[in-house]
């Protein structure tokens, strides 16, 4: 068993000159390791192959563990993207001065270092550097066995970049990929400030039992997309394709349509855009009705009570007609994880209804849940998602990975 301390020492160290660079030098290191991430791709593809061979393609993490040339350039766009927005530090956010000629400033700071756990997601290496960095925290990184050569190779790529700059390594180190390593980073409550866990629910859940750091938690995403009486057949077709073919592999893909019975002659056209991707439907037994026979057999199965609240990350998709919007209300309440919600209605009062009424970091009218994203959203990035409701709530970008302290000046004053 390695001891980690020294690990952890190395990266609080490195932490504490973060918030005292410059700026326009962040953004500068952060340039260039976009334009080192797409000179070295090549290198990075090369270890995640070496990954890659090692899971089977009907694996549902397969997709996202995979990078290609074209994943890489959007991984560079996004840095490039991080390095464009201003700084979210030392911004003042109350300001206030007391009766007694006190003055008092409430100002944005870095946490200080940033633990993330996270399974068969490469990219996450560059995202979470890059969001780190800009809001002057270190990070450790904590990625599963599955990634580890992918890991490694863009971890070696930012210590590249840093050292040229003379930026201290230790600024991001990567842990060892077993659970030795997750054990010792869940409880470094005296070097490490926040953890966040990025993956399936069982990491999540594992992590936020066992850890004594303060964790944020990014949920998994099962996600829903009303179909409302008052909705419009061509709008609703295009969301749901796109929600669930998009990319079948990430948290804000659909997992279940609801849909209002008036509409249940639409179902056909609706769902009828996903035989192209061979999505598998688990449909209750009034939508089976209206489905069997206009949707390919061996892509239509009843639906069972597994059906409902499950994450699929595949392309496989349920169906559950709801008598009116309150009853999607209630499936939703029961069945969701509190991460992407839609509605696609053309009744504002239904709408309003909807979005006030759901319990969701992020609520839709008329839009494909795909969006819930760091970068669609303007943050450049995202460090993940986040389902709960203390500090930071959906995708968290920059501002997100700040705390505040307050400034206190005065003259002399003395309390009695």
């Amino acid at each position: 068993m390695i001891d980690l301390t020294t690990t952890f020492q190395a990266v609080q160290s490195a932490s504490r000159n973060l918030p005292l660079l410059d700026d326009r030098l962040i953004n500068e290191i952060l340039l260039d390791l976009a334009d080192e991430a797409e000179v070295h791709a090549s290198y990075i593809l090369a270890e995640n192959k070496k990954d890659l061979e090692q899971m089977e393609p009907s694996n549902p993490r397969y997709d996202r563990l995979m990078l290609t040339e074209e994943r890489i350039k959007g991984i560079a766009a996004d840095i490039r993207n991080v390095a464009t927005l201003p700084s979210p530090l030392g911004h003042v956010l109350t300001k206030s001065i007391r009766p007694n000629g006190m003055e008092l400033k409430r100002i944005s700071v870095p946490f200080g270092v940033i633990g993330v756990i996270y399974e068969a997601r490469p990219n996450v290496s560059f995202d979470v550097f890059s969001l780190c960095f800009k809001s002057g925290n270190a990070c450790i990184l904590k990625g599963g066995s599955d990634a580890d050569y992918s890991n490694r190779a863009i971890v070696k790529v930012i210590h590249s970049v840093l050292d040229r700059f003379g930026i201290d390594a230790h600024t991001v180190d990567l842990l060892p990929a077993d659970r030795e390593a997750t054990i010792q980073l869940l409880n470094a409550v005296d070097y490490v400030d926040l953890l966040i866990p990025r993956g399936s629910s069982d990491l999540i859940h594992y992590v936020r039992q066992h850890a004594i750091v303060p964790v944020i938690e990014t949920g998994a995403g099962v996600c829903h997309t009303y179909f409302d009486e008052f909705g419009d057949t061509a709008k609703g077709a295009a969301i749901i394709n796109n929600a669930k073919t998009r990319r079948v592999g990430v948290c804000n893909a659909l997992d279940c349509l609801l849909i209002n019975e008036k509409r249940l002659t639409d179902l056909q056209s609706l769902c009828y855009p996903l035989q192209q991707s061979k999505v598998v439907i688990y449909a209750d037994e009034k939508a089976y009705r209206y489905l069997e026979g206009h949707y390919p057999a061996s892509l239509l199965r009843p639906a069972v009570s597994e059906s409902f609240g499950t994450e699929f990350l595949s392309y496989t998709m349920a169906v559950k007609t709801v008598e009116d919007v309150y009853e999607a209300l209630e499936h939703i309440y029961n069945y969701g994880s509190k991460h992407s919600e839609c509605i696609v209605t053309e009744s504002h009062e239904n709408a309003e209804l909807f979005t006030s009424a759901v319990d969701a970091a992020c609520v839709y009218t008329n839009v494909s849940t795909a969006f819930t994203d760091g970068a669609q959203f303007g943050l450049g990035a995202e460090i993940g998602i986040s389902t709960q409701k203390l500090h930071a709530r959906g995708p968290m970008g920059l501002e997100e990975l700040t705390s505040y302290k307050w400034i206190i000046k005065g003259n002399g004053q003395i309390r009695e």
